[in-house]
């Protein structure tokens, strides 16, 4: 790959205006980053605010020198990864266009980091290591923060809006523990709250009704592992995936535990899931406090635990925004608007509480 700057554009007082080249070496892996009918480049350019023409394995680059530099270690970054992916989507963008703009302003790591460690990433953001799907790294510092907790503690609380890759991150960590042997069995769970449908109303004996709530599961799952090991797994007992119910009375050792969607536990069924890990155990517990479907009145397990927990050694704790969706930007824009609605409701409710507050005291007067 080879670069060249030409400062031929005309600048103007307000910007700094400038033009990179770049042709990558390799055809196949310059297409597979600029992606079918060069639709990683256009998004790039929305995202840059640049312009890039490519033409087989050369692309020019122009805009603001800043967004520029941007622009071309982007593209450097994605050259590198291609070398061990089949496609580069739009995400993968995003996150390399994150991941630049958070170089030397992440938190530094705690753990020691051994050459051949091959998770480690000491460039940029992490990544998790799965045979089926080779590294993936993290799109965004939330994401990168939340992969380095789940190494540096054996229970990891992750909380924020859908989209964010909680439970598809967990998955992959927990498959990529289990491939490297260092726990026997992966053990997915999470709660069977009725959303409007009666279970009962549901076909099927009881594997059948509860199977629809694992589903985005056995997706993850699918997505890390091959459709017969995953199968091989289930048979084996070495894969469970199960209600929150069925964890009941049992001690979980040498073992990777996800609970998700946990914002729909109650407090008991909360203090019985973390009282499951054994010796040699990761517990990992993901939800959404703003999507809760317990009964009105009763308390989220997972907000009254992590008050609880807060500071409690040996226990991670991550939150996620709206800024960190990772789905199709119209996601962002949802989970944003539906937090500012949320904002604005609450705030006219406590100027409402308020008001009749100085009325009562008026009155008394």
């Amino acid at each position: 790959m080879s670069s060249g700057n030409k400062n031929s554009l005309q600048r103007n007082p307000f910007q700094d205006v400038s033009e990179v080249s770049l042709t990558f070496s390799d055809n196949r892996l310059a297409s597979l980053v600029f992606g079918h009918y060069d639709q990683n480049l256009a998004h790039l350019e929305q995202r840059l605010d640049i312009k890039a023409n490519a033409n087989g394995n050369h692309v020019i680059l122009r805009g603001a020198s800043e967004a520029i530099n941007k622009a071309r270690s982007v593209l450097e970054s994605l050259y590198d990864r291609a070398r061990h992916m089949t496609a580069i989507t739009l995400g993968d963008v995003d996150g390399a266009v994150h991941e630049i703009e958070a170089q030397g302003s992440l938190f530094p790591s705690t753990r020691k980091k051994e050459p051949d460690d091959q998770a480690a990433n000491t460039s940029g953001f992490e990544q998790i290591v799965t045979r089926k799907r080779g590294a993936i790294r993290a799109r965004n510092a939330a994401q990168s923060a939340y992969i380095q907790a789940l190494r540096d503690n054996e229970l990891v609380f992750s909380e924020g809006p859908a989209g964010t890759g909680k439970t598809w991150l967990a998955v992959g960590f927990a498959v990529s523990l289990l491939e490297q042997g260092l726990v026997e069995r992966l053990i997915l769970s999470r709660p069977a709250v009725e959303a409007g449908e009666r279970l009962g109303f549901l076909p099927g004996d009881m594997r059948e009704k509860i199977d629809p709530y694992l589903r985005p599961i056995y997706d993850a799952l699918y997505d890390f592992m091959e459709a017969r090991h995953v199968e091989r797994g289930l048979q084996a007992g070495v894969i469970e995936v199960a209600p929150l119910a069925f964890m009941r009375g049992r001690t979980l050792s040498n073992a990777v535990v996800l609970l998700d969607e946990a914002q729909n536990t109650t407090s008991m069924q909360m203090k019985m899931f973390l009282t499951r890990l054994g010796e040699g155990s990761r517990m990992i517990i993901n939800g959404d406090p703003t999507q809760i479907d317990l009964p009105a009145g009763q308390k989220s397990g997972l907000i009254e635990a992590s008050r609880i927990l807060d500071g409690v050694e040996g226990i991670g704790h991550v939150t996620f925004s709206d800024q960190d969706v990772v789905r199709h930007d119209l996601v962002r824009k949802i989970v944003s608007a539906y937090d500012k609605d949320g904002k604005e409701q609450q705030s006219r409710l406590e100027n409402t509480e308020r008001y009749l507050e100085r009325s009562r005291t008026r009155d008394r007067t």
